[in-house]
C-alpha cells in the first residue's frame, strides 16, 4: 500500500509496535531448552494482549501465531516440539494485523553457544538490510535495494538465497512491488513516496538454492548449509526510510 493519510501513518505504527514487542518476548524467552511451541504461545499471547491476530494465520491458514525456523529451515517453520539447542540459529518471523493494517519484521537468534559461523551469517543479513537502507529512497527503483543486498552478502562470503522476496505490505501481506534480495532488471519499479514494503535479506552459508519440506510450508536449504533471515517493515521517503517495526 502506499500511505495516503495520517490514520494510515499511525495505523501502521500501532502494528509495527506491537511485532516490535512480540520479537522482544520472544528473543527475551529464547533459550536452550524451550520449544518452538513454547515461544509461539509467547508470542501469541502478546498478540492477544494488543488485539492484534496473527497474519499468516489469518490469511493463509497457517498452524502457528509466529513462523519460527531453525538451522537450515530458512522460514515459514511451524512451531511444535522441536527443542532449541546450544548453538541452534534461530528464525523468529512475526507479521500481524492490527486495526486493518499489517506489519512483518524478522530477526535471528543465534544461542549461544554458537558457532562463529552462525554468528558471521546472521551479522551478514543484518548488514545487508543497513546496505539496503542507503538505497530504499524515493526516486530509485526496487533492483536498487536488490544490487545492494546481493553486493553486500556477497562481499561477506554469502548466498542470497533466490525467489525468497520482500513485497509491499499494508492491507494484507502480500501486495505489490515484491522486493528481491538480488539484482533482477525486471523489478524496475520505482519508490515512490509514502510507499509500505519489507527489506527482508534472506541468505544461505553456501547455497543460494532451497526446498519445500514434506509439510507444505518449511523451506530449507538445498545443501542443509545454515540460513539467515532480517527483515522490517518501512515506509519510502525522500530520505531515509521510516522504519515501522524497528526500535
Amino acid at each position: 500500500m502506499s500511505i495516503e493519510t495520517q490514520q494510515d501513518l499511525e495505523g501502521l505504527k500501532r502494528a509495527g509496535k506491537i511485532v516490535r514487542m512480540i520479537i522482544r518476548a520472544m528473543e527475551k524467552a529464547l533459550k536452550a531448552g524451550i520449544t518452538t511451541a513454547e515461544l509461539d504461545e509467547i508470542g501469541g499471547r502478546v498478540m492477544r494482549q494488543h488485539g492484534a491476530r496473527s497474519a499468516p494465520r489469518m490469511v493463509y491458514g497457517f498452524p502457528g501465531d509466529v513462523l519460527i525456523s531453525v538451522n537450515d529451515e530458512v522460514v515459514h517453520g511451524i512451531p511444535g516440539a522441536r527443542v532449541i539447542k546450544p548453538g541452534d540459529l534461530v528464525k523468529l518471523d512475526v507479521t500481524i494485523e492490527k486495526d486493518g493494517y499489517m506489519a512483518d519484521a524478522a530477526v535471528t537468534v543465534a544461542v549461544a553457544p554458537a558457532p562463529e559461523r552462525a554468528r558471521r551469517l546472521a551479522d551478514c543479513a543484518r548488514a545487508a538490510f543497513a546496505r539496503a537502507m542507503e538505497v530504499a529512497r524515493e526516486g530509485n527503483r526496487v533492483h536498487d535495494i536488490g544490487r545492494a543486498v546481493e553486493d553486500e552478502v556477497h562481499r561477506r562470503g554469502f548466498r542470497v538465497l533466490r525467489d525468497l522476496n520482500g513485497h509491499g505490505i499494508g492491507r494484507t501481506i502480500h501486495e505489490e512491488p515484491s522486493v528481491p534480495n538480488y539484482y533482477d532488471p525486471r523489478a524496475n519499479q520505482l519508490l515512490t513516496h509514502g510507499l509500505v514494503i519489507t527489506v527482508e535479506p534472506i541468505i544461505g552459508e553456501t547455497t543460494g538454492n532451497w526446498v519445500e519440506g514434506s509439510d507444505g510450508w518449511t523451506v530449507r536449504t538445498a545443501d542443509g548449509g545454515l540460513a539467515a533471515h532480517y527483515e522490517q517493515t518501512l515506509v519510502i521517503t525522500r530520505g531515509k526510510p521510516i522504519l515501522l517495526t524497528a526500535a
